[in-house]
């Protein structure tokens, strides 16, 4: 591991707005003092100190857009998800320094997510830029998949929705075909929303590290919302 590297992953464990799960077979989160912390139907209480409804941005990277949405929607708590510490210290960090009380980061397995938020806590997903798993017999591993749409079904809300953007043509169609083969309810369907335009301004106005890699190498950003629970 890089010097630098290092560095973060020891910062990232003094941040007060970052929990972890250090071990993945005990599903377990520590905060910044290094205090166990059992926050199962407990994150509005124990963390965010209102009720606001919870957002989750999965395979968060960097946490640009947790941070992102988290500036544009102050009647909301985010809270991003990835497993590389080393990634999430740059969202968390912005947040801690911004003053940003309604983003939260936790450096989980997202498989684990039944374990860390209770049966309706969730009303929002994003997935922004998920690795595509572009072979078939890793297509469960795809976060779309049906596996983790059941999975998020555990913890969402009856009414909850998901996001997903992606420059992936593969990962944009199988989730289309994920979603009509579970005959889900589409809200929004917009492809190439750089070229064709957007009726979400905060699609383009928010922009990940490797989604300017994308745009530079000319590749299509698609979009779809839709109700999870049917």
């Amino acid at each position: 591991m890089g010097k630098d590297k290092l560095k973060r992953f020891n910062e990232l464990k003094t941040f007060s707005n970052v929990y972890e799960n250090l071990d993945y077979k005990i599903p377990e989160l520590v905060n910044s003092q290094g205090d166990q912390m059992n926050l199962k139907g407990k994150w509005h209480q124990a963390h965010f100190k209102n009720a606001h409804p919870i957002t989750l941005e999965l395979a968060c990277g960097k946490g640009e857009y947790t941070f992102g949405l988290a500036q544009r929607h102050p009647e909301r708590n985010f809270i991003g998800i990835d497993i590389k510490g080393a990634r999430i210290h740059k969202g968390a960090k912005e947040a801690l320094d911004s003053g940003l009380d309604n983003a939260a980061y936790l450096r989980c397995k997202i498989e684990l997510l039944d374990e860390f938020f209770a049966p309706e806590e969730v009303a929002e997903i994003w997935i922004v830029f998920s690795d595509p798993f572009p072979k078939d017999r890793h297509s469960k591993h795809r976060l779309t998949s049906p596996k983790f749409l059941d999975l998020y079904k555990k913890v969402c809300t009856k009414d909850a929705i998901i996001n997903v953007k992606t420059d992936s043509e593969l990962l944009f169609d199988y989730t289309m075909g994920v979603l009509d083969g579970k005959g889900m309810e589409y809200i929004v369907v917009e492809r190439d929303i750089y070229r064709k335009g957007t009726v979400f301004p905060e699609l383009t106005e928010i922009q990940t590290f490797y989604e300017k890699q994308h745009l530079v190498d000319g590749k299509n950003i698609n979009y779809v919302k839709f109700k999870l629970n049917q």
